[in-house]
């Protein structure tokens, strides 16, 4: 098997297991409804465990930009296979996400939530605020590729990789998820994103186009930094790449952090103060 298609089914399988637990959950009249985040985490592990089996032998089951980019970004793979890689992933996720629309047929029309039918296929802030957002995204693709990059030091794990990077997405989802749901993968929130809006789903509404760079340029920056911060910290290499991604972090925290704190406080703001 070659490579791209390798990374194109891989990501498949995980947007199957992914968009499929998500349809299950939110979606009106499924078995599943309305069983919960948990769920939603344990099912996303477990697909990007069955990906990994699947396709890591062919070729390494990136299965996610942000992990190709990272380790290209620390010499741990050849920058000339990144666009094979990056086209792959997004085409095997649009695919899942056509396999998922199928796999829910008679749902769409009887739910009539729009957004609900758009979780099926990408994420969305619990609370929107672009900097906020797109720092929940850097962090929680950092912790990703640091954690792979951790696990894949470690000898006493052989053969169990794809089982323990899948225990560590559920444990980024549990812990970090619930503001702008995970996507940590730029591929993951296009492809299927691109999906829905080509797909002929009943009362779909629109597919959020505007919020849609902060899955894409996030885990891109958090994943790239992350592979540079562990090759500095814990391999003693501080080149330039990870000073200017230090300062380019360090900014949107900031921007993040002077947007949040400088806005006015909500009515139930106002009343604790009164009360206090």
């Amino acid at each position: 098997m070659h490579e791209f298609l390798a990374e194109l089914i891989g990501t498949m399988i995980l947007i199957i297991f992914g968009g499929g637990v998500v349809g299950g959950v939110v979606l009106k009249d499924s078995k599943a409804e309305g069983a919960g985040w948990v769920l939603i985490t344990l099912a996303w592990g477990l697909g990007v465990t069955m990906a990994v089996y699947a396709v890591g032998s062919v070729s390494g089951a990136h299965i996610n930009p942000a992990v190709t980019l990272g380790f290209a970004s620390v010499g741990e793979f050849p920058w000339s296979k990144v666009p094979m890689y990056i086209s792959a992933q997004v085409i095997g996720a649009f695919i899942g996400g056509i396999l998922v629309f199928l796999n829910y047929l008679p749902h769409w029309r009887v739910t009539e939530d729009k957004g609900a039918k758009l979780a099926v296929f990408s994420t969305d802030p619990a609370i929107r605020s672009p900097f906020s957002n797109l720092v929940s995204e850097i962090l929680g693709t950092f912790v990703l590729v640091m954690g792979i990059l951790f696990i894949g030091a470690n000898s006493f794990t052989e053969g169990l990789n794809p089982a323990i990077v899948g225990l560590l997405i559920v444990a980024i989802g549990m812990s970090l998820g619930g503001t702008t749901g995970y996507a940590i993968n730029p591929a993951r929130d296009l492809g299927p994103r691109i999906a829905h809006a080509l797909l002929p789903i009943p009362g779909k509404g629109g597919s959020d186009w505007k919020y849609s760079w902060v899955p894409i340029v996030g885990p891109a920056l958090g994943g790239m930094y992350g592979a540079l911060f562990y090759k500095a910290l814990f391999l003693n290499n501080y080149n330039i790449p990870f000073w200017i991604g230090t300062v380019v972090i360090l900014a949107i925290l900031f921007l993040a952090a002077k947007s949040e704190l400088s806005k006015n406080p909500t009515p139930a703001d106002d009343l604790e103060e009164k009360i206090s």
